[in-house]
């Protein structure tokens, strides 16, 4: 039987290197040539939300950007599952991305048995957008301030209750970093909607909750709430009466809402770079920016490294959380 010589043998090795040139230079040409048709952002919440909103500014941007049509579909259900696993389960192409939330990291640890995971299953691509929230109190509650109302929930534990929009929440998980930080006991008050908790803390019925500065902000002004902290590492543009938790003695108190961009594991880093590159320009945009700060919103950019790691320390703060508190979803 022949066998390949020297020669031989290093002439295949040439031609499978070439083959690799090849293959990668065609990668990179698809990645330089992206996108060539239209490409979905998949929105795992219902239509009308802020991620919904948001992504829908986004596409409009990158449409505009690219030549080609970016596609906003919402795929909500069993609490951002169906559509993020949706998108896990995508080609890995640049043409299935997903508009995902902090939502999604709490689910890391609040939901074992869901069928994914998210850093194993997706690649990060950029950050959104994020907002603060405010922590409102119902009108007529005695305690006028944070450190009073600290005070007197550490005199009577259990006696105070606050209302979120679910259990998991982007508003629970704040009201239960809040406990753990202030250490005192507050009675959580789940609700199928933010609406339904916010109308009961009008009514009277719930003492307080954290929710989105924007929704909050007229109520303040007219005095059928009281604001005592908002959530962000500085104060928010839209009441800059109001102090952080950190000024009010929390220093190292931050619980934004917060959105991003993720990709199925495998996108090309091409791709994803370029994706990282569009999403920055758009994000940083005057009109947008001047937009998004009338609701105290502001642009996040971060490279899709430096995104991973926010994840992951996202992950990493929640679980703790999740753990100390012993948070449990049916």
């Amino acid at each position: 039987m022949w066998k390949a010589g020297p020669v031989r043998g290093l002439a295949a090795l040439a031609l499978a290197a070439f083959s690799l040139g090849l293959s990668a230079a065609a990668r990179a040409e698809d990645a330089s040539a992206y996108p060539s048709r239209p490409v979905t952002i998949v929105v795992p919440f219902g239509p009308g939300g802020s991620a919904d909103v948001y992504a829908r500014v986004l596409a409009d941007k990158l449409s505009r950007e690219s030549g080609k049509p970016f596609i906003v579909e919402n795929r909500p259900g069993a609490g951002a599952v169906i559509g993020t696993l949706f998108v896990a389960k995508a080609p890995a192409d640049g043409y299935t991305l997903l508009m995902m939330s902090n939502t999604q990291t709490v689910n890391e640890s609040l939901l074992h048995q869901k069928p994914y995971a998210l850093m194993r299953d997706f690649v990060a691509v950029a950050p959104v957008n994020e907002a603060p929230l405010v922590l409102v109190v119902r009108e007529g509650l005695a305690p006028k301030t944070l450190p009073d109302l600290i005070k007197y929930a550490k005199a009577a534990p259990g006696k105070l209750n606050y209302a979120s929009s679910g259990t998991g929440t982007p508003y629970h998980m704040a009201g239960e970093l809040f406990k753990n930080m202030a250490g005192i006991d507050i009675v959580h008050i789940p609700y199928k909607s933010s609406g339904g908790a916010r109308t009961d803390v009008l009514g009277g019925q719930v003492d307080m909750m954290l929710d989105a500065v924007s929704t909050m902000t007229d109520l303040i002004a007219t005095g059928k709430v009281r604001a005592l902290a908002t959530t962000g590492k500085t104060r928010s543009s839209v009441l800059p009466d109001v102090p952080t938790m950190a000024e009010l003695g929390l220093p190292d108190y931050t619980a934004t809402l917060w959105l991003g961009i993720l990709a199925p594991k495998g996108t090309p880093q091409p791709i994803v770079d370029q994706l990282n590159q569009r999403i920055t320009k758009a994000v940083q945009d005057p009109a947008v920016r001047a937009q998004w700060a009338r609701s105290s919103i502001e642009g996040m950019t971060m490279s899709p490294a430096a995104f991973t790691q926010y994840l992951n320390q996202d992950i990493a703060k929640w679980r703790k959380i999740v753990e100390s508190a012993r948070i449990t979803v049916d």
